[in-house]
This record gives structure tokens, C-alpha cells and sequence, in this order.
């Protein structure tokens, strides 16, 4: 009796040392591009109804565009520490970006817009792009 549960735990071990461990690097780790929008580079748009912002990045091409994931996160309004993912909306503010080969818009869009006062951000927003690599499969 001790002869066969000593031959069948022999046997799972050898079964068990014999798995393999398959780990997956992936080749193109996401970029990070971390960015400064100063406060007068928001321009009026849209009859007065849209503040926007065009950042130039140069590392996102055409295949970003078309195939990879790009993703915007600004600056916490309340917390100083943190990023919002956009779109996003914020005290009847709506925030929204479109990616293009060569960069990035970002929009704020008010539901109360005054031309006296166009809620253009006063102070420098941060602003985090992370470009995610894809692989086109269709």
C-alpha cells in the first residue's frame, strides 16, 4: 500500500513539475505624454458656446488614429492630486477631445455662456495622453 501512494505521488509530481509557465511581454509598452495648457492658449469658438484648445503631438500618427486607443485625462478640479478622464462634465461643463495625426483638441462646452464672462480656465491645466498600442485583427 505505502509502495503505490508512494509511486503515485511520484507520478503528480513529475505531472506538476512539467507545467510551464508562459509569460506575455508585450512589445510596445503605452506612451505617456504629459502636457501644460496655459491659460491663454484657450480660444473662444462655436459663437461664444465652446472654449478650445489645439495641442500639437507629434507622436500620435495616422496608425493612432486609425487603430490604436488614445486616451485624455486633464487635471482635477477638486482634487489637486488626481486626473479626470474625458469626456467628462463638471458644473454644466462639458469637457470632450478629438484626436487627429499630429495632436489633440480639447473643448469645453458651457449650457450658460456669457460673452462677458467665457469661463476660460485661469490657471495652467495639466493635461495626460496616453497612447495605447493595438493591433489591428479585423
Amino acid at each position: 500500500m505505502k509502495i503505490k501512494l508512494l509511486l503515485l505521488l511520484c507520478i503528480a509530481s513529475l505531472g506538476l513539475a512539467s507545467c510551464k509557465k508562459d509569460t506575455y511581454i508585450q512589445d510596445t509598452p503605452n506612451r505617456t505624454i504629459i502636457l501644460t495648457i496655459q491659460p491663454n492658449q484657450w480660444v473662444i469658438a462655436n459663437e461664444g458656446r465652446t472654449i478650445t484648445t489645439d495641442l500639437e503631438i507629434p507622436e500620435i500618427d495616422q496608425f493612432n488614429v486609425d487603430v490604436e486607443g488614445i486616451l485624455v485625462y486633464l487635471d482635477h478640479p477638486v482634487n489637486e492630486n488626481g486626473y479626470i478622464a474625458l469626456p467628462y462634465t463638471y458644473s454644466g461643463n462639458t469637457f470632450s477631445f478629438e484626436h487627429f495625426n499630429g495632436g489633440i483638441a480639447i473643448d469645453i462646452q458651457r449650457s450658460e455662456f456669457s460673452t462677458q464672462n467665457p469661463g476660460r480656465p485661469i490657471v495652467p491645466i495639466r493635461v495626460k495622453v496616453v497612447l495605447i498600442p493595438s493591433v489591428d485583427v479585423t
